[in-house]
């Protein structure tokens, strides 16, 4: 049972999924930095200090100054944190598609490359030779 398992975990395509988890972490973790620390800081310097993280609505009826507050204090609809989850969505989304586009155009460019050719043995060319003295006769 133990080989069996041993045969399955090491597995291409398992190594693989693992490879791809482990980079989608990390590749997560640049991507909320992007967000948080590039683009919504210059949203907000563009739009006179706009921040979407303190946009909510409070349903408790308990008047709060930040998001994190009004959570605190009861039922809270936070609309802004779902603006700022949405961007980094596109902003993920638009990356992955130039990633993949990039990929495929430079499979695209293996696939035009002509294939090399192949030097034709001496044999073959004494053979042709031959056919073609006798496809004159």
């Amino acid at each position: 049972m133990l080989e069996e398992f041993k045969k399955f975990a090491l597995k291409g395509n398992v190594v693989d999924l693992a490879v791809g988890v482990i980079i989608g972490a990390a590749f997560s973790q640049i991507v909320s930095s992007l967000v948080e620390d590039v683009v919504m800081p210059l949203i907000g310097f563009v739009t006179g200090g706009l921040d979407f993280s303190n946009y909510f609505f409070q349903l408790s009826g308990t008047p709060a100054a930040t998001y994190n507050a009004a959570k605190e204090a009861g039922a809270t609809l936070g609309y802004g944190q779902f603006l700022t989850v949405g961007l980094k969505f596109l902003i993920v989304a638009w990356v992955l598609f130039l990633a993949v586009r990039g990929i495929n155009r430079l499979r695209a460019k293996e696939e035009e490359k002509p294939a090399e050719v192949a030097e034709v043995p001496r044999e073959q060319k004494l053979l042709e030779e031959i056919r073609d003295l006798l496809a004159q006769r």
